[in-house]
């Protein structure tokens, strides 16, 4: 589809609003966040600079947020990811934007994309330091035997997980959370990078593989809904959805028509305890680089280097 969820939410009277990592354009191009639907947008405009998570500067909207009181290495082989100065977190300021739409925005209906780049790695940060996991502290694994890289990722996942439960608090503050649909999900596997291995926690269990590869322990990724009232609690489900069903899920739910061209089905029976009702995919493709990854049923064939 050559639509955005946003903007079809948008036309069908949401507010929408963005926060966290973009990577489809900057400002002055059509794959700038206001460009795709987003009334509201407020975070990093490029993925490479998303590694640091002590920028120089932020983006509201078009307009630049300075944050001078972090400072960058300048050294070239950090491409300007990596900084020497570290004050202002940027994933707490991506938080608190987002707490602060959903106030704003408490009286009608809203979309809101929470794009944290918590528990990615500071790639150029490892390769500087040896430990990519950029964490203003410990917490409560400050006292731990660990080296530094384990108790970073655990500390970042503690954080990320400690902002959904001040996200889900808002709502239930605000009288709104019966009629919120929260939906909390991951872009890909657990990673080794930035001096973490996935091995760390055995991130991926039984699965085969981690980030970058197409075996499930890569793409094979939890989502979690949570609509009190609406969505009943400690069920689960063993379908697989993919991405590319979100955008015709959210047309249902929101009342907007799904555009032709869609190569995802809406998962909103399921949600809806409607099980009867929920179409299966025929087969379910991924691509990245020269991998290919083919699902069928509960059949899955992998191959890479396949040019």
């Amino acid at each position: 589809s050559e639509f955005t969820v946003a903007e079809l939410l948008r036309d069908a009277g949401y507010r929408t609003g963005g926060v966290g990592k973009w990577a489809m354009g900057q400002t002055g191009t059509s794959g700038h966040p206001n460009s795709n639907g987003f009334d509201f947008w407020f975070g990093y405009l490029d993925q490479g600079e998303a590694h640091n998570y002590y920028p120089t500067h932020l983006w509201r909207n078009d307009s630049r947020v300075p944050l001078a009181e972090n400072a960058l290495t300048g050294d070239p082989k950090d491409r300007g990811r990596v900084a020497a100065k570290r004050v202002t977190y940027a994933h707490d300021l991506i938080t608190g934007e987002a707490l602060d739409f959903v106030r704003r925005n408490k009286a009608r209906p809203f979309l809101l994309h929470v794009h944290w780049t918590i528990p990615h790695a500071n790639n150029e940060g490892g390769r500087a330091t040896g430990d990519g996991m950029e964490v203003p502290d410990y917490g409560i694994y400050a006292d731990e035997d660990w080296p530094s890289t384990k108790k970073g990722a655990a500390a970042m996942i503690t954080r990320m997980d400690r902002d959904v439960g001040k996200l889900v608090a808002l709502l239930r503050e605000l009288e709104i959370d019966n009629r919120t649909l929260v939906f909390f999900t991951s872009d890909n596997g657990p990673h080794s990078e930035g001096g973490h291995t996935h091995e760390t926690f055995d991130a991926n269990g039984p699965l085969r593989g981690y980030k970058r590869n197409l075996y499930e322990g890569g793409i094979r990724v939890p989502g979690i809904a949570y609509w009190p009232g609406t969505v009943k609690a400690g069920t689960t489900c063993s379908d697989p959805f993919a991405f590319w069903d979100w955008l015709p899920t959210a047309c249902d739910l929101a009342g907007a028509p799904t555009p032709d061209g869609s190569d995802g089905l809406s998962f909103a029976p399921t949600l809806l305890g409607q099980v009867a009702d929920q179409q299966q995919h025929e087969y379910l493709y991924w691509g990245f680089g020269d991998k290919r990854a083919l699902r069928k049923g509960r059949w899955k064939s992998v191959r890479e280097n396949s040019k």
